[in-house]
């Protein structure tokens, strides 16, 4: 045994994997405005390979007829400790989950994370391009699936405050169908600028609505807040 066993080219290049891979997630997060975004991803991604490669080769120094290690001991220590990491990212506020698909991201994460750090990069790169699909594929298919008209449609309105700017974008949501069933309000930030997050019922289709968000003078961004983001 060597100082540098489990330390050669094909350990760093299995981190280096985990490291491409959990960023990627990030990316997407971060992109969408999620909480565990690219930074977040790429620590837990990073960190879990590092852990499977420590329980690989880290104790084969104290290996001998009367010392026998299991070296899956580390993996089920990174399942239980990431799930407590994932139930810091949960939110609960007045009866609505939020954060739920987050904290999966991440425990998701951490898996690719275990796979790349254990050799398994097929597998690794697998639930990588998995993770695409989920977010953008299926989230497209639920909204065309039948009786989505009856589904609730959560959106993030960015405005100018201090114009009356809320009457506008009241008058918008109920002349395109939709009735407003709960609104949280935020308090103005940097640039004056103050939120409202809305939860609404009706139409189907939420294209035309945001486009005439949009369109109203004062109003700098309006995002539509997945449905699986808060059950």
């Amino acid at each position: 045994m060597t100082a540098f066993e489990g330390q050669g080219w094909l350990q760093i290049c299995e981190l280096l994997l985990a490291f491409g891979l959990s960023a990627l997630i990030g990316l997407e997060r971060q992109l969408r405005g999620r909480s565990a975004g690219l930074r977040t991803q790429a620590i837990v991604g990073t960190a879990s390979a590092l852990f499977m490669l420590v329980s690989k080769y880290g104790f084969t120094d104290v290996l001998s007829a009367h010392v026998i290690l299991d070296p899956s001991r580390v993996a089920a220590q990174i399942v239980s400790g990431i799930g407590f990491l994932g139930a810091g990212l949960i939110l609960t506020r007045r009866g609505t989950v939020r954060g739920l698909t987050t904290a999966a991201s991440v425990w998701e994460t951490a898996a690719i994370g275990m796979a790349a750090g254990a050799g398994l990069w097929l597998l690794a790169l697998s639930v990588t391009a998995l993770h695409f699909v989920i977010a953008y594929g299926l989230s497209a298919i639920t909204r065309r699936l039948p009786g989505a008209r009856s589904a609730e449609f959560h959106l993030e309105v960015v405005y100018e405050d201090g114009r009356g700017l809320l009457r506008g974008i009241l008058s918008a949501i109920t002349s395109n169908g939709w009735a407003v069933q709960r609104a949280e309000p935020r308090s103005p930030g940097e640039g004056g600028a103050a939120s409202l997050t809305l939860q609404l019922a009706g139409a189907a289709d939420a294209d035309p609505l945001i486009a005439a968000l949009t369109d109203i003078d004062g109003v700098r961004s309006v995002q539509l807040i997945d449905e699986d983001e808060l059950e």
